[in-house]
């Protein structure tokens, strides 16, 4: 365990992390619904009882041995009562009193302070001024000059798109009498993921299968360590779909990613039949318990 308080919607997206400053012993719901109050009760190894109301820290209970067990309900004619068991098999009973009032205050690091401060905005200048009226009187000019770069860079990107696709660098490969479809996956927060590459024999007008493939990788031995990074392909059977595996692990601690390239090739060829662009995701630091 890290010591931290996570929350995550019902879809999976965390909403925040909250590093705690022990280790977590317990854990309880707070429901007292008289006051419409809701938070989540901590109990940490180092005697202490922290309050959540969705992110904000809203009270700490200090008690004299560590929490193993804690439950919040009615208990006799109390409806707001924390029933806690410690270490040594003790209980502790905790009443909500009626007139408590619990303050939000946020333990989250906001914005620092320097950026309520105002900006010394300069003065306009002479050069200000006369790039304002260029501006005004050339914006015919300079609208038609950007469209102009603008068609250039769709062209260049529509040719280096075709070299792409010559080149083999597309998720469907087509010949005469073959297709191939590759699919890849990563799997894993890091700084070890597992590469899935999957690989299917599309082809509608031959049944034969295909053979004599190979799978190879191209990274950054820098940033990636791939284990294997070479993988033979001994036969594609039409309409069936191939799991390969290899095993990505981060090597370096800067909190960076980059691309790993994937390659279907044939021994008798030397361009590649296929290949996949895969973007890697940041690793998470290893944390060891």
């Amino acid at each position: 365990m890290d010591s931290s308080l996570h929350c995550y919607t019902k879809k999976g997206k965390r909403y925040w992390k909250h590093v705690l400053p022990a280790q977590i012993t317990a854990m309880c719901q707070i429901d007292y619904r008289p006051k419409g109050f809701q938070a989540v009760a901590v109990a940490l190894a180092n005697n202490e009882i922290h309050l959540y109301k969705d992110k904000f820290l809203v009270d700490v209970i200090q008690i004299e041995e560590n929490v193993y067990a804690m439950k919040f309900g009615r208990l006799g004619r109390e409806d707001a009562t924390l029933v806690m068991v410690t270490k040594n098999g003790g209980l502790v009973i905790k009443i909500l009193k009626r007139t408590a009032v619990f303050e939000e205050n946020d333990i989250l690091h906001g914005p620092p302070k320097e950026q309520q401060v105002k900006i010394d905005v300069p003065k306009r200048t002479k050069l200000y001024v006369d790039q304002t009226l260029r501006e005004k009187e050339q914006a015919e000019n300079m609208y038609r000059i950007f469209q102009q770069d603008l068609i250039r860079l769709k062209l260049l990107t529509g040719k280096e798109f075709l070299k792409s696709v010559e080149a083999g660098l597309n998720p469907v490969a087509k010949t005469k009498t073959e297709a191939i479809r590759i699919n890849a996956e990563v799997h894993g927060l890091g700084p070890r993921f597992r590469l899935t590459v999957k690989l299917q024999n599309t082809s509608s007008t031959s049944l034969l299968p295909v053979i004599d493939l190979f799978l190879s990788f191209t990274y950054d031995e820098n940033i990636y360590n791939l284990n294997p990074n070479y993988i033979e392909i001994p036969i594609l059977i039409n309409g069936i779909e191939y799991g390969f595996c290899s095993f990505v692990t981060c090597v370096t601690d800067k909190a960076i990613s980059d691309i790993i390239k994937v390659f279907v090739c044939r021994r008798d060829s030397t361009a590649p039949l296929i290949s996949a662009v895969i973007n890697m995701p940041v690793a998470e630091p290893n944390i060891s318990i």
